[in-house]
């Protein structure tokens, strides 16, 4: 789990795996820090499945419109391939603003 940074940011670990007993887990922890800016550090993801995809991308959208920040930080070899693989490259989605100036 992640610790807070300061009252409106906070950063959370990913799991090696995220396959389909890790989705829900996954949501209530992400809605645990809705309002908050988040990153997310995803250096030991071993496997991203399908349905732990689909809560990083909503959450993502559900951030943006709160205003908030989203973001993946130190992502690994094999989450940055499964994201291409599964149509959302981690450029694209999931980089940090600062990074993808």
């Amino acid at each position: 789990m992640g610790t807070p940074e300061d009252a409106n940011s906070a950063s959370l670990e990913l799991a090696p795996v995220l396959d389909l007993k890790a989705a829900t887990p996954l949501a209530q922890a992400l809605m645990a820090l809705r309002g908050r800016d988040v990153t997310l550090n995803a250096s030991a993801v071993q496997r991203l499945g399908a349905q732990c995809l689909q809560v990083l991308l909503s959450a993502r959208n559900t951030w943006a419109e709160d205003g908030a920040q989203f973001a993946v930080s130190e992502p690994s070899e094999p989450f940055i391939e499964t994201l291409a693989l599964l149509g959302a490259p981690y450029p694209t989605y999931f980089q940090p603003a600062e990074l993808a100036a």
